[in-house]
């Protein structure tokens, strides 16, 4: 648990970029396609970034798999979008609709996978099921007239950067509590709360 509550920070810096993201989305819905790509594809990248963090700072001898691909996933879609930033609409509502797709499938395993780990593993499920919900909602209605789908795309992104922000929260709040349980010095082991 205690490697997993080292790395709180990177899921609140996760949920924030999202929430940016969102707010501009919702902000400037007159955005233009070529600044929504940039943004998007800045996002991607910080996000993807801070996923290999996570991979990388986990516990030794425990898979994280799940963060190493959707960091490298998030890495790849953020090139794309920014080496492509003259993409059609729809492709890059495609591209972002495939990034949520597999990011919220490999959130959904993670939130399974952390079960034994963390308890409030249900905000990773959660956060993976709305992204898995927008990437679905993007591949159904990709004609909706470029306003709404700069809502859908802001509205999403802000739910499931607060859901982020909640679960990074959470896991900090955990981590003190395993901290303060087997604090040293203290009789039995026991912390004072």
């Amino acid at each position: 648990m205690g490697r997993v509550a080292d790395t709180w920070w990177m899921i609140l810096i996760r949920g924030i970029c999202a929430i940016v993201f969102g707010l501009f989305a919702l902000v400037w819905p007159g955005i233009t396609v070529f600044a929504l790509v940039i943004f998007f594809g800045a996002y991607a990248i910080v996000n993807g970034i801070f996923s290999l963090f996570g991979a990388f700072g986990g516990t030794p001898g425990e898979s994280r798999w799940w963060l190493a691909i959707a960091g490298v996933l998030g890495i790849v879609a953020g090139i794309i979008a920014l080496v492509w930033p003259g993409i059609t609409a729809l492709a890059l509502l495609m591209l972002i609709a495939i990034w949520a797709v597999v990011i919220g499938i490999i959130e959904i395993i993670a939130g399974i996978r952390l079960r034994k780990e963390i308890q409030g593993e249900w905000m990773f499920i959660l956060s993976g099921v709305l992204a898995v919900v927008f990437g679905v909602l993007l591949f159904v209605w990709p004609a909706t007239g470029a306003l709404a789908v700069t809502w859908l795309i802001g509205a999403m992104a802000l739910v499931y950067g607060i859901s982020l922000l909640v679960l990074a929260f959470r896991v900090r709040k955990l981590g003190g509590r395993t901290a303060g349980r087997h604090a040293p010095g203290m009789p039995g082991g026991t912390a004072v709360v």
